[in-house]
């Protein structure tokens, strides 16, 4: 039987929110988050908490020893910011110029902090302990592996191997408060696609005196489309998106160079293997074809993220008893975003869930969403986010 953890989440709402609109108005990206880190360490401080601080990263990680023995749960919070400009209006908005918490980051880590709060309040009813793990550089550092590397999980680490390993992330398209995961790939894995097609220069109206690279490059474009419906399964998805050409100074020079920029998006190995192979030999004989040549690099990021099947069965059953099994739903489809708590879950059987963050009334089609300049988040979703948290650490392992 689970206590009310809702009403204890409720009751520490106004900590939660505080802490939140402070991480909101001081946003620090990548590995080194001081402001952040120091923080979390001041929420912390009058807990019956164990705090280890990171020794190469802006980490923070916290133990929770329960009344009894009994399993290991990791519960990760994610710290960083985005290098966005923010456009909101809120009155805790973001006061350092091209920062911002665009992806929710600061409702992660105060829902994470005020877990804390809640579970050592009910440590007496605790078996095992809590591992609650306080993130950097989740957008585009690769944080989590970081803090693998320092020993985050290892068995004479801060609280041993974990049993089960859990992790929100709050969603501005989704209805205040709903749940959803999905077991099996929930998000996928990011690679980013760089292209220089090299050409030679000349004047822009004696085109046959040059190897103009941006035809080869505009060719690549389309090819490498076509080559993602035409090579690869439809079963196993695959999303590639060149998102960036850059090439030239002027309006009559052609350019030596052009530059390409996208990212590729998989679900499996295979996948994702026959694409580096297709990427390279497209560009590679486009370029040719155009009497160019290629360098193509391809830059592994974050694998794909694998819900164990158990975990997140009890993401689902634990949500319905705590918020009720009208805020929960399971996810039809994995989503083609990427996240580094997949370091984790490639270690530890876990879960990773979506919670709504949307304004009542907001029309979900239409409501910025995450990642965008004007994104705003409902902080009655907040409770639920500490509600659960706390429920799938007194849960233990599925």
């Amino acid at each position: 039987m689970l206590p009310d953890l809702l009403a204890a989440a409720q009751a520490v709402q106004p900590r939660t929110v505080a802490l939140r609109r402070a991480l909101h108005r001081q946003p620090e990206i990548g590995l080194s988050l001081p402001r952040t880190r120091d923080a979390v360490v001041a929420e912390l401080a009058d807990l019956p908490l164990r705090v280890h601080l990171g020794s190469g990263v802006s980490s923070v990680v916290a133990v929770l020893d329960g009344a009894r023995p009994g399993p290991t749960v990791l519960l990760r919070g994610d710290m960083d910011a985005l290098p966005l400009h923010e456009d909101t209006d809120l009155p805790f908005a973001s006061r350092v110029d091209g920062a911002m918490h665009a992806c929710g980051h600061d409702t992660h880590t105060a829902m994470l902090a005020s877990a804390a709060r809640v579970l050592a309040a009910l440590r007496s009813e605790l078996a095992g302990r809590v591992l609650f793990m306080f993130q950097p550089g989740e957008e585009g550092f690769h944080g989590a592996r970081h803090m693998l590397e320092e020993g985050l999980i290892d068995p004479d680490g801060p609280a041993g191997r974990p049993d089960a390993a859990y992790a929100l992330h709050i969603s501005a398209t989704l209805p205040c408060g709903e749940v959803q995961t999905r077991p099996g790939p929930i998000m996928a894995a990011a690679d980013v696609v760089t292209v220089v097609v090299n050409g030679r220069g000349g004047h822009a109206s004696a085109p046959h005196d040059a190897l103009d690279p941006i035809p080869a490059a505009a060719a690549m474009v389309g090819a490498l489309q076509t080559a993602v419906t035409r090579r690869v399964d439809t079963h196993d998805p695959v999303v590639l998106t060149i998102s960036r050409i850059t090439a030239g100074t002027t309006n009559n020079i052609i350019p030596e160079t052009a530059h390409m920029e996208g990212t590729l998006r998989t679900f499996s190995a295979a996948a994702r293997t026959q694409m580096h192979e297709e990427i390279t030999r497209v560009c590679t004989h486009v370029a040719l074809a155009h009497g160019c040549t290629a360098e193509v690099t391809i830059s592994a990021g974050y694998p794909v993220t694998v819900n164990d099947p158990g975990a997140a069965d009890r993401v689902g059953e634990v949500a319905a008893s705590v918020l009720g099994p009208e805020k929960v739903t399971e996810m039809r489809t994995p989503i083609m975003g990427a996240e580094d708590f997949s370091y984790v879950l490639a270690e530890v059987p876990g879960a990773m869930t979506f919670l709504g963050g949307a304004h009542p009334g907001a029309d979900l089609a239409t409501v910025a969403p995450n990642h965008s300049n004007r994104v705003v988040f409902d902080e009655a979703a907040l409770p639920s986010g500490v509600a659960l948290y706390a429920a799938l650490a007194l849960q233990g392992a599925p």
